[in-house]
């Protein structure tokens, strides 16, 4: 059965699956069971394999050659990135305007956006923290700020460049954000996630990660099951 019958079939039973509350909490307590019962899979920025001990999460950097660039405690944990950063949703809603993501806390669309687990992925903390929220770019060929790992961020020029790898997530994950929430994105940014998309094909567990969301959230990302097929 392909992905799209398997989507079509899962949103059938939608009622069935969908989780009470959509926020950031419930989307990381689903999102570390997915990512429990697939312990092949790596963070998202450097691939790096990563387990837990009780509700502890643990990075093996002995694998993966990762070296903290700065923040070692930061370093060693791993914290659920949105993709698109809160501020690219956020700043359209009337909370942020008067205060920022802390006054956004009790406002129900935002926690909905923010708790879309179709924008959550694994990270580094410490290299989560550096991306900050910066736009994602392509700027060099060189990579030694985390060790092995081939990512590299900018800070003077606020940009990030991601690994080849996971382009094609991102861009997927971009434009379905855009579309999904009426978020604009700048005429560059949405040439760049167009060229990712059509340039980097999903693999096997971007397609298997979208059909389990779609199960517990109740939504798939067109973008990626008309990719899966």
């Amino acid at each position: 059965m392909d992905f799209m019958k398997k989507i079509a079939i899962l949103l059938l039973f939608v009622p069935l699956f969908v989780y009470s509350a959509q926020n950031f909490n419930s989307a990381k307590t689903q999102l570390t069971k997915l990512y429990k019962s697939n312990p092949n899979q790596t963070t998202f920025y450097c691939g790096c394999e990563f387990s837990w001990v009780g509700k502890k999460s643990v990075v093996d950097f002995s694998k993966c050659g990762y070296q903290p660039r700065k923040n070692q405690a930061r370093a060693e944990r791993i914290e659920w990135e949105h993709v698109m950063p809160a501020e690219n949703f956020g700043r359209h809603l009337t909370c942020w305007q008067e205060g920022g993501r802390k006054a956004c806390k009790k406002d129900a669309t935002f926690n909905q956006i923010e708790g879309d687990m179709h924008n959550l992925q694994p990270a580094i903390g410490e290299v989560n923290g550096d991306r900050s929220n910066y736009r994602y770019s392509q700027f060099t060929k060189e990579f030694n700020q985390y060790g092995q790992c081939k990512s590299a961020v900018d800070f003077k020029a606020r940009v990030f460049q991601p690994r080849n790898e996971i382009r094609g997530m991102i861009a997927r994950t971009y434009l379905y954000m855009s579309d999904k929430y009426k978020i604009n994105l700048s005429n560059q940014e949405k040439k760049l996630m167009m060229a990712w998309n059509k340039m980097y094909a999903p693999e096997n567990w971007e397609c298997q990660r979208n059909v389990h969301i779609a199960k517990v959230q109740g939504n798939d990302n067109k973008f990626v099951t008309g990719r899966c097929r």
